[in-house]
């Protein structure tokens, strides 16, 4: 898997200082000192100064993170890169006043020497206030015997540390009660990360990948430290399992790091985050998972926290946080309402996603169903062989399965590359009602009305909506015909319910031949139905649909294509393949 390395700048040396400047544009109440780099907000009213920083690169960590709520400022170096002293000392001198500031910064070695060197200084310096530093250190996955020199990393969890202590903070509490519910916190953080590729840093040259395409490394860092394993890619389950696991455990001397009890009284904040170029649809469903690993722990989830808090520029990953409550025993200062009282106060900066205050919900909890009026029995309209008609319909859903990956690739060129996995995913519908027999073969007004929920229901984007009102519209052709005394298919029946139902599908699109879309060759199949039967049908529907190839699109996802790029390259409109692949599928019918 290679990394990402393609990136939108003026020049890699002047890059930070160009966010930074962007960042500030966005919350006027926020200040910028461009030439040590320090976002602040002045002082309105007395309190402990909550800062922040260290290499740029984590964004929205931790310049996103300065207003009303969390930071008062964030000192930014260079990208994976400690601020220098003398920057940090800026920090501290503009927002530091009488009841003093609580640095804190991630455990890592340059944070830790600069950001304690420029607290010494300004307590020898005698100007008002005291300054203190705490280092976070809720990586799980370094071992004991590792840390014993430099500590833990510290991770995500180091924003729910200085969320929680500014809350306190804005109550008017003192450095030690600030300093205090800090170091509490941090003692209760577990943090483990997992990348599918390291990321690049601007202006460097692009390295190669050590990753293959189907592995991920557990235990990474933000800086693009290796990790503890290799796995091949697993299911989002089992990687949640593992990395809930290793911060829950406590039967490990070298990894037990956060008190759990595993006895059902645990509770946790859980926090999610993307680590950089993980999408939101995933990351949805990493949530999800999570809060059912814990459910299934019997460890209760009071707060969820789910988005981009702390990057590493853009690495495919994320990381899963836990913050272990106080426990009802316990004898603690702090009590479990305490911390999510802290941690629910109202915070404002671009950084800060939005968070519910409430526990989340149980997933498949039961949902009162509205209550629907029983539809009356259908008239009966019998196929000639119920046993083929079934036949038919499976052999066009599994030819559309097969098809799905040369209509992937075809959409990829033509569209948006969803038109594959559309079709496959109605065709597997459709199959999964004929094995169930709610598709019966029995009465095809029943059986087509069926079809045209299931396409509703499984299919998604234009072509769902195509075929439901297609096959709508031939639902009430049948039954038409039904009514006027028909017992039974006929190819009469058939055709001309299939030229109704066009004409109910043409009042909801302007598509018309020739159009590049797959009314090519529907409308194709359904003119020469009475003249040439099924088989004579789906040949013009295939001329039709490969005819695509050569006409500039006035419809559907081939008209936002450059038009002469399609036709060099020769592509079939996968939407009127599909149709090919349907009819060519029902050859041998007999109606």
């Amino acid at each position: 898997m290679a990394p990402q390395h393609k990136h939108l700048l003026n020049n890699p040396a002047t890059l930070v200082v160009d966010s930074l400047k962007g960042l500030v544009n966005l919350n006027p109440e926020v200040k910028f000192d461009e030439g040590q780099r320090v976002t602040y907000t002045p002082p309105s009213k007395p309190r402990v100064a909550l800062l922040s920083g260290g290499g740029s690169g984590h964004e929205p960590a931790h310049a996103g993170f300065v207003g009303k709520g969390l930071l008062d400022a964030a000192i930014c170096g260079n990208i994976f890169a400690s601020p220098n002293v003398a920057q940090v000392r800026r920090g501290v001198e503009l927002v530091t006043r009488e009841k003093g500031a609580l640095i804190v910064v991630m455990n890592y070695t340059g944070d830790a020497l600069h950001f304690g060197l420029a607290a010494e200084q300004h307590r020898a310096s005698g100007k008002p206030g005291d300054v203190r530093v705490l280092l976070v250190q809720d990586d799980v996955a370094v071992s004991r015997e590792q840390g014993t020199i430099v500590g833990r990393r510290g991770l995500a969890g180091t924003i729910l540390v200085y969320k929680i202590a500014s809350a306190l903070s804005d109550q008017g509490a003192d450095l030690d009660t600030v300093e205090d519910v800090a170091k509490y916190v941090t003692s209760r953080l577990g943090t483990i990360g997992v990348g599918l590729d390291h990321c690049h840093v601007p202006g460097t040259n692009v390295g190669e990948s050590h990753l293959d395409d189907n592995q991920l490394e557990l235990g990474m860092g933000i800086h693009n430290e290796a990790g503890t394993h290799k796995l091949e890619l697993p299911s989002i389950a089992q990687l949640v399992d593992q990395m809930l696991s290793k911060i829950t455990n406590t039967d490990d001397p070298e990894r037990s790091y956060v008190p759990f009890k595993n006895d059902g009284s645990d509770e946790v904040v859980l926090l999610v985050n993307n680590l950089g170029a993980i999408s939101e649809l995933e990351i949805g469903g990493i949530t999800g998972e999570a809060v059912k690993w814990l459910q299934s722990k019997n460890i209760k989830t009071r707060r969820v926290l789910s988005g981009t808090y702390m990057t590493s520029l853009n690495m495919p990953g994320f990381s899963l946080t836990l913050l272990l409550l106080p426990g009802k025993s316990e004898s603690s200062t702090y009590s479990s309402s305490q911390i999510l009282e802290y941690l629910d106060a109202p915070a404002s900066a671009p950084g800060w996603a939005w968070t519910s205050g409430k526990e989340p919900g149980v997933v498949g909890a039961k949902v009162d169903e509205v209550v629907q009026e029983k539809k009356g029995k259908e008239v009966d309209l019998a196929p000639t062989d119920s046993s083929e008609f079934l036949a038919a319909i499976t052999r066009s859903c599994k030819a559309l399965i097969a098809a799905e990956p040369e209509l992937t690739q075809q959409d990829q060129i033509a569209g948006d590359g969803d038109a594959g996995l559309t079709l496959e995913a109605g065709a597997k519908a459709i199959l999964k009602v004929i094995e169930s027999g709610k598709l019966a073969g029995k009465n095809v007004i029943e059986d087509i009305g069926v079809i045209a929920e299931v396409v509703e229901e499984d299919m998604g984007g234009t072509s769902g909506a195509l075929y439901s009102i297609f096959f709508a519209g031939l639902g009430k052709a049948l039954r038409d015909a039904a009514n006027q005394g028909n017992k039974q298919t006929t190819p009469d029946v058939w055709s001309g319910a299939a030229e109704q139902a066009l004409d109910t599908l043409y009042k909801y699109t302007r598509a018309r031949p020739p159009s590049r879309t797959l009314v090519d060759p529907l409308e194709a199949f359904i003119a020469s139905l009475p003249s040439k039967g099924l088989n004579g049908a789906a040949e013009d529907a295939h001329k039709a649909a490969d005819k695509t190839k050569e006409l500039v699109a006035k419809a559907g996802r081939g008209a936002y294509v450059n038009q002469e790029d399609l036709k060099k390259r020769e592509v079939p409109d996968p939407g009127a393949w599909g149709i090919w692949r349907i009819v060519d599928g029902l050859r041998g019918f007999e109606a």
